[in-house]
This record gives C-alpha cells, sequence and structure tokens, in this order.
C-alpha cells in the first residue's frame, strides 16, 4: 500500500516517521522545507502539492492544525479532493469537527473515494514510538483494510462508529485533559502553599483517586519548569472551542467548559499562542510568586515503553 502523509507537525512528524521506520512506501507534504528535506533523507519520497501526494497513493493521511487549514489542503485547485480515484481512502487524522469531516466526507465519497476520521490521543511522547491510541469512524471494512498501517503508527486502536464518531470522542478527550490540566494548576497550588514536599506530593496524587494521565505526564515538565508537553495554548484552545461549539450544536448548556476556555484563553493572552499548554499552570505562580520547581523530573517526555505491534480494543 503507498501512503501518502500531509502535514509533519509536533504530531504528525512522529507519525509519519513510524511509518518511514516500518519501511513502509511514504510520501509526504509540508509548508515546512527543512523537515520535507529530513524526511527525504530518510527515505520518504516527496510530493509538489496535495493533488500530487492523492494521485500517487492509495492511502492519504491529513494531519492538520485545524478545520480550516484542513479544508484548504482538501479543496483548493491543487488539493487531495482533486487527486483522488476510486477506492482510494483519507484518513483524517487532525483533531477536528464532525460536522466538517462528514462534509468533506461527502466530497471524498462523491470521487467514489473512501473518508475515515482517525485521531490520536497520548501525547508526542507516544506519538513517537507508535504507542498512542487512535480513535476511527467509518466504514468497518475499510477500517479493517488500513488496520496494519494503524497498527504501526498506534497501539491502541478502536473503531468508535459511523464517520465523525471518532472525532466527537477525540474532543471529549481532549476537553477532560484540559480540566485536569487547569485543576493540576490549584493542586500544585495549594500543595507548595502548605509548604509540602513537591516530589512526595507528585507521588501521593498519582497513587490516589485523584490520579490522571495528564498528572503522570504533564506534571513532570511543570515540576521541572520546562513546561514543554509539545503542544501549544492556541491548540488546546481550538479543541476546547470545538467541544463548546459541539456542546451548543446539541443545545446542551454545559457549566464547567466555558469556564476552563476562559482560564486558557486567558493564559494565551498572558504568554502567547505558541507557548505550550501546560503554561497554564504559571497563571497561578505567577499570582501568588511561587514555583511548583521540583528535582528529579525531565525536561520534556520521553516514551519507556517498548515500541510493539499495534492492536484493536
Amino acid at each position: 500500500m503507498k501512503i501518502g502523509f500531509i502535514g509533519l507537525g509536533n504530531v504528525g512528524s512522529k507519525l509519519a516517521g513510524s511509518l518511514l521506520r516500518n519501511k513502509f512506501d511514504l510520501t509526504v507534504n509540508d509548508l515546512d522545507k527543512k523537515i520535507i528535506s529530513d524526511f527525504k533523507n530518510r527515505g520518504a519520497k516527496i510530493a509538489n502539492n496535495a493533488k500530487e501526494l492523492a494521485e500517487k497513493s492509495d492511502l492519504i493521511i491529513t494531519c492538520l492544525p485545524s478545520p480550516k487549514i484542513c479544508a484548504e489542503v482538501m479543496e483548493s485547485n491543487e488539493g487531495v479532493i482533486n487527486g483522488l480515484a476510486e477506492n482510494k481512502i483519507w484518513l483524517e487524522m487532525s483533531t477536528t469537527d464532525e460536522f466538517e469531516v462528514k462534509r468533506l466526507g461527502k466530497l471524498v465519497l462523491d470521487k467514489k473515494a473512501i473518508p475515515l476520521d482517525a485521531p490520536v490521543s497520548g501525547g508526542c511522547h507516544r506519538a513517537a514510538t507508535g504507542n498512542i491510541a487512535i480513535f476511527v469512524g467509518g466504514k468497518r471494512k475499510s477500517f479493517e483494510k488500513i488496520l496494519p498501517v494503524l497498527t504501526t503508527m498506534g497501539k491502541k486502536i478502536l473503531h468508535t462508529g459511523e464517520l465523525g464518531t471518532a472525532s466527537i470522542l477525540k474532543v471529549i478527550t481532549n476537553y477532560l485533559a484540559s480540566v485536569h490540566l487547569a485543576a493540576l494548576g490549584e493542586a500544585w497550588t495549594v500543595a507548595k502553599k502548605s509548604n509540602l514536599d513537591l516530589n512526595k506530593a507528585y507521588k501521593g496524587i498519582a497513587v490516589s483517586s485523584g490520579n490522571s494521565f495528564v498528572h503522570e505526564t504533564e506534571s513532570q515538565v511543570i515540576l521541572n519548569g520546562s513546561y514543554n508537553i509539545n503542544f501549544t495554548m492556541d491548540l488546546v484552545k481550538k479543541d476546547m472551542s470545538l467541544f463548546n461549539e459541539l456542546s451548543k450544536k446539541l443545545k446542551t448548556e454545559l457549566e464547567i467548559s466555558p469556564f476552563v476556555l476562559d482560564i486558557f484563553k486567558d493564559a494565551e493572552k498572558k504568554y502567547g499562542s505558541r507557548a505550550w499548554s501546560s503554561m497554564v499552570v504559571k497563571r497561578l505562580e505567577d499570582k501568588f510568586d511561587i514555583d511548583f520547581r521540583a528535582a528529579g523530573f525531565p525536561e520534556e517526555l520521553i516514551d519507556e515503553e517498548k515500541e510493539e505491534k499495534g492492536y484493536e480494543i
């Protein structure tokens, strides 16, 4: 199977890297000429535009920063849609809006090609090792056809149902992660102001009912002071906004979500759109003139799990 990959950002470059590492026939396209050169040196083929990539590939993967950018990549004159043909598969791995993926999916179907949405979850460090989780929405038969590719990029693969269901589940999980992160800021503030040993507090939370994936990962780079989670403020604001917009479309008035979104908007205003999203806790460090530093925590997360072939859950 010939695979085309568009979007070699923080997550996309690592997913595409897993495909290269496992010897897939890979063609890539991205605006960043430096990363394109790196992939070429590692054995990937290069497409001049998205249309050319789609024409040369059986499976076309997009992993892009926003629904707007994805629409441009798909629908422009030199976009993916114009390069599609019967039975080619479009796999949308961006975090996107359910309604947008369905809209683009219809255009893909009009070309007699096959649309699937497949956002990932688990952090860039797990994307790098092929141990990230992948949600997939779309026809079961098409899902099974590309499962060998999915199990190379990810470890735990879940077929969520029809097209769009994976994108809904993804924004739900990102919403929960954002709430956990904002709550950790308050938890670390109280721990620090109470003069707790922050190393012991980290361990205590990790073995308690208050534990979360976000604590086990992001608390480490917060306590280190690098905040480097490889995920930026603008992206978390986008994901939170997608969740809020979905709730409005469902005519479901929420309480916590709008409040937490405002917290991240304030953090973005203070530290910039490209600041690491974990810096949302710095609002409280600055407000109370404290810091959450503790010795022994890494500057950047590294997945120490052994890479192994993924599987469907």
